[in-house]
């Protein structure tokens, strides 16, 4: 019988693409000063729209990154993937010769996939303005998959390739699986993360349609409030986070910086319902303790959770109600905080970016805040410390973050800071 035994993961690199900034260092900055991404759409007329908002990316040209002829075979959340797993790749340096590609893997999340592509091809189909005949790179710019596949392409990876699809979760499952695949020796290094760009017209009236958006439309910078009592719906964001994962001993071995080390991580299901969340967080819950015991961690170890808290009215009492059931006593001492009150909600790319959010703080010993909170609402403990308004400092020895997505799906991933 072969005995396996588990290897370190740290974290080599790390790259963003988001609302609130185009790298990480941007981003990371603009999220301990509690800054807002959310501003009326510029991409389409919002006349007809019960939402005119969503954190858009600013001033990103993806021309100062590949080629316009390039550009125009992808759909916008592949070039954000390209983007971000570029900052993290060139961070971490395993584009560089000497280095086993056959042994670097890509796993990449989307939780849409090309939806402008889609719906653009499908517009014109409906015109008539081309029947029957589609672009010839409607498909492989559509599929969800095509991310990861072009990252491999470009840097010439050879290993482990493939998406996870698991709606708001997707890029926490691209990160659970790469973490399992470089601790059971199936890889060395693995590019994980997710991208998405929703903000489209059939997005933000899908999302509207649902009543899952906020229609704060008076005053956007300020519509993504969690757990408040105003509260009235999520933000859509859109881009990119890119982590490299990477064996310990590897890394160790080529002289790369290491930046943390993740410890564990869980999949669970809530099994109830098509778009709310459990009410009383079970499979939240769940996901949580099957984490910690996968990093061998007591409760009392945890210092912080990067909630998924959307600003929904169900989901953040439900999420808060997992945490305090698992926790008990300790949730009081626990920092806990919504970053979404600033990115928006970047659905399959959310997790990706929120766990870069938990990294930083381990590196850095900052729990960036939950903005926007003014009144605890109905069903939110007083007795929590949400970090609201403002970034607290304190030692984060070890982050969780925690995300869920429409059809019961958790992933839950959990850093710790890095000790020899």
């Amino acid at each position: 019988m072969r005995t396996i035994s588990l290897k370190r993961v740290v974290v080599t690199g790390l790259g963003a693409l988001t609302p609130i900034g185009n790298d990480v260092n941007t981003f990371w900055n603009n999220m301990k000063a509690g800054t807002s991404g959310a501003a009326p759409i510029t991409r389409f007329d919002t006349t007809e729209f019960k939402t005119k908002f969503a954190c858009e990316l600013k001033d990103f040209d993806i021309e100062k990154f590949m080629e316009k002829k390039e550009a125009r075979k992808m759909d916008l959340f592949t070039q954000y993937a390209m983007v971000a797993a570029q900052e993290a790749i060139e961070h971490a340096g395993i584009h560089k010769d000497g280095i086993d590609k056959t042994k670097i893997g890509v796993i990449w999340a989307s939780g849409n996939g090309g939806m402008q592509t889609f719906e653009d091809q499908i517009v014109e189909f409906a015109a008539g303005n081309f029947v029957p005949k589609f672009n010839p790179f409607f498909i492989p710019k559509l599929i969800a998959d095509i991310a990861a596949g072009q990252i491999a392409i470009k840097y010439g990876f050879m290993g482990i390739n493939f998406c996870t699809v698991s709606a708001c979760a997707s890029s926490s499952s691209a990160l659970v699986d790469a973490f399992n695949y470089i601790r059971l020796g199936k890889a060395n290094v693995i590019v994980a993360g997710g991208s998405e760009a929703p903000i489209t017209r059939a997005g933000i009236a899908g999302f509207n349609a649902l009543k899952a958006l906020s229609t704060r439309n008076d005053d956007p910078t300020t519509a993504s409030r969690p757990f408040d009592t105003a509260r009235d719906g999520f933000v859509m964001g859109e881009g990119a986070g890119a982590i490299i994962l990477e064996e310990y001993e590897h890394a160790v071995k080529r002289g790369a910086t290491i930046y943390g080390e993740m410890i564990g991580g869980a999949m669970t299901a809530d099994a109830y319902h098509l778009t709310a969340t459990h009410p009383e967080g079970l499979g939240a819950r769940n996901g949580m303790a099957e984490a910690l015991e996968d990093a061998e961690l007591k409760l009392e170890d945890v210092d912080y959770i990067n909630g998924h808290a959307t600003s929904t009215p169900v989901g953040d009492v439900s999420e808060l109600k997992a945490v305090t059931s698992l926790f008990g006593e300790h949730t009081a001492k626990l920092n806990i905080s919504a970053t979404k009150s600033m990115t928006g909600h970047l659905l399959g790319a959310a997790g990706a970016i929120e766990a870069i959010a938990c990294i930083k703080a381990t590196q850095e010993d900052i729990v960036p805040p939950t903005i926007n909170t003014k009144e605890l609402g109905e069903g939110i403990p007083t007795n929590l410390n949400l970090t609201i308004g403002k970034a607290q400092q304190r030692t984060v020895n070890v982050a969780m973050s925690n995300t869920f997505g429409f059809g019961g799906h958790n992933a839950i991933v959990v850093f710790k800071k890095f000790k020899v």
